[in-house]
């Protein structure tokens, strides 16, 4: 995923807070990265993923790759309910 904000990619992040929303049949990863004691060392991003998996891969890559612990990650889901045709 490429991420904006360059200059603070050589920074230490802390957070990592991400959107997965589910929109025909594909599913968008919106994601941002921050440092809680740096507040202005922050990057984001956003991509296009084949399958729910594969959006879930992109955020486990991120947070290994920036070294965020399991705890400071914060995933929202949104998805097409299909019977229904309701988000939820």
């Amino acid at each position: 995923m490429t991420l904006a904000n360059r200059r603070a990619l050589n920074g230490h992040f802390t957070r990592l807070h991400a959107k997965i929303c589910q929109d025909d049949g594909i599913f968008i990863v919106s994601v941002r990265l921050q440092n809680h004691i740096k507040p202005r060392d922050a990057a984001w991003g956003e991509e296009a993923a084949t399958s729910i998996e594969m959006a879930s891969a992109m955020i486990g890559s991120l947070a290994a790759e920036f070294s965020i612990a399991r705890e400071s990650i914060s995933i929202d889901i949104r998805m097409d309910d299909l019977r229904s045709g309701t988000l939820h």
